[in-house]
């Protein structure tokens, strides 16, 4: 594992609070889903992994690993492909205002990669949000001048767990796939690792649990602010 030059980081729930940025924004798209039937949206919430007993975002659920194409497919199934279309248009635009807008940083996130980007690491973003957002995000957070790419499920020919982040990220930074690791909350970052040959580790700061990441994963970090010490012996 050593010889680790680069890494791809998740967005939501590895470098954002996913609970506390999206909880309000899914309830308003599935308010909007279901023409303001407050009954209905419940139940398009729940359906794409929403728990309202545990209060949190259920694992590997289309909220917690999808894209937005993915949400409309479920909460949208008799529209035409052209309706579908334009909703997830609607839905990459309102997700990326309001995702950068609401988005709080997850405790010791700047400091880390602030660490990691001092020490000469590339740092890249790869998520299944659209990839406006994750720019705007980066910004929003005041760490975009660290990143030298993101890569959103629409900057790739197929989103995660495809590995075509990865193989995008080292043709940007001339890296090979094994000196990059894939840090992530859900079993999609990991086995997006896994595919494109990269080091995959998990963070248990998102949806993700420690039963349902160690199975896939290199290492498990509580967050990405033990990162920096973690790749301190693998660089």
């Amino acid at each position: 594992m050593r010889g680790i030059k680069g890494i791809l980081f998740d967005k939501d729930g590895t470098l954002v609070d996913f609970q506390a940025t999206w909880f309000a924004i899914g309830e308003m798209m599935a308010l909007k889903a279901a023409d303001g039937d407050k009954t209905r949206a419940t139940a398009l919430m729940e359906a794409a992994g929403y728990d309202f007993t545990a209060h949190c975002f259920k694992a590997d659920s289309v909220f917690a690993a999808g894209t937005n194409a993915d949400i409309v497919d479920l909460w949208y199934p008799a529209a035409s492909t052209a309706e579908r279309a334009a909703m997830v248009r609607h839905f990459d635009e309102v997700t990326a205002e309001e995702g950068a807008a609401k988005a709080v940083a997850l405790p010791g996130s700047k400091d880390a990669l602030a660490s990691l980007h001092s020490a000469g690491f590339r740092l890249g973003v790869a998520t299944n949000d659209s990839t406006g957002g994750a720019e705007k995000t980066l910004l929003s957070l005041g760490v975009a001048q660290m990143f030298d790419a993101a890569y959103g499920y629409d900057a790739v020919a197929n989103p995660k767990p495809a590995p075509d982040a990865i193989h995008a990220f080292s043709d940007l930074t001339g890296l090979k796939p094994s000196e990059i690791a894939m840090v992530g909350d859900n079993r999609h970052d990991l086995e997006m690792a896994k595919a494109g040959g990269a080091l995959a580790i998990a963070v248990l700061s998102g949806t993700g649990t420690r039963e349902s990441l160690t199975p896939m994963a290199d290492v498990v970090l509580d967050s990405i602010a033990d990162l920096p010490a973690y790749l301190a012996g693998k660089a």
